[in-house]
């Protein structure tokens, strides 16, 4: 894995096919895209908290130590009565373009046409929310599909060990603040291109990752869809993170009126990218509920998602738009 991992560096960088995501207004949707909706089982909402947990774990480039720390962490979640657990962007690999295409391994839609052989993250992601009877946030883990297009892949694993959904990354992280920080995943990554909700017992969640936290209208999409708590499994940098990762996710929980979790990989000091750290829940009110720093740790929430309700009727921005002056276009 670490020769494949040196070799992949020297990989010239390829470009990404052109894909667009159609936004939901009012309800409406173009057919030429359709965003992803999935249903739970069980989902009729269930009242009183839900325990969050958000693990902030280590990653490093051994992938078979990735999951187990990642086992550990769950295991130990559980433990403290988490029922949704929540894992950071990419935790099986480093966060490095050159990683993706080495770390990167096929995501069946059903769990019945998975191996411990072709796919070991999700085996276990699936296997331990079955084993734990939780609702898992598997964080993000590079996908390859049929076709050899790499992306940066969230999938949900519900108590039966079913995978509900899978989110593919939309925005893809490509930056240049000069003298500080420049990367681009399109140079191995593509991007997906839908939204992505899910209903639970607790209510209905949406899920994007990192950098699709800056683009207010996938969030917006998400709330329109019913979701009353958004996840970004994330990594922010040692630039972005202190000006805009907690700005960011308050921006957000005010704007839709929801909670907003983001989880972040701990920061690992033999690492070529510095994660920022602080995973986060955030109210609807955009007040901070729980945080941690940048070294491994468990971040624990009790929250509540029907208390969005209040928080809407109180200030009904949903009821005040002006679509006579303005609308979500695709």
């Amino acid at each position: 894995m670490l020769r494949a991992l040196q070799a992949a560096r020297s990989l010239v960088s390829k470009g990404t096919r052109s894909r667009r995501l159609i936004i939901h207004t009012f309800g409406v949707c173009s057919a030429a895209t359709m965003a992803t909706v999935a249903e739970a089982k069980t989902a009729t909402v269930k009242p009183g908290p839900v325990k969050l947990a958000l693990c902030q774990i280590l990653c490093g480039e051994d992938k078979k130590k990735n999951i187990e720390t990642a086992r550990s962490a769950v295991e130990g979640a559980c433990a403290n009565g988490a029922e949704l657990v929540i894992l950071p962007e990419c935790w099986n690999s480093p966060y490095d373009t050159s990683a993706f295409p080495v770390y990167c391994e096929p995501i069946p839609s059903s769990a019945a046409d998975l191996t411990e052989e072709l796919n070991p993250s999700t085996s276990f992601l699936v296997n331990i929310a079955k084993d734990k009877k939780i609702w898992l946030i598997g964080g993000s883990i590079p996908e390859k599909d049929q076709d050899g297009n790499v992306y940066n892949t969230c999938i949900v694993v519900n108590p039966d060990g079913e995978i509900v959904t899978k989110h593919r990354k939309v925005h893809l992280f490509d930056i240049d603040v000069p003298g500080k920080i420049t990367f681009k995943e399109s140079d191995t990554l593509s991007p997906g291109n839908s939204s992505t909700t899910f209903k639970t017992p607790y209510g209905t969640i949406g899920v994007a990752i990192c950098y699709d936290i800056r683009f207010p209208e996938l969030s917006m999409l998400m709330r329109s869809q019913g979701a009353s708590l958004l996840v970004f499994p994330g990594a922010f940098n040692m630039t972005t993170g202190p000006a805009h990762w907690e700005l960011l996710q308050r921006a957000r929980a005010v704007d839709n009126q929801c909670f907003v979790a983001a989880v972040s990989p701990a920061r690992n000091p033999e690492s070529s990218y510095q994660a920022w750290g602080h995973s986060t829940v955030v109210s609807p009110w955009g007040k901070v509920l729980a945080t941690t720093e940048h070294q491994p740790a468990t971040v624990y929430a009790e929250v509540n998602l029907s208390d969005v309700e209040e928080v809407r009727q109180g200030i009904p921005v949903s009821k005040q738009k002006r679509g006579d002056l303005y609308a979500l276009n695709g």
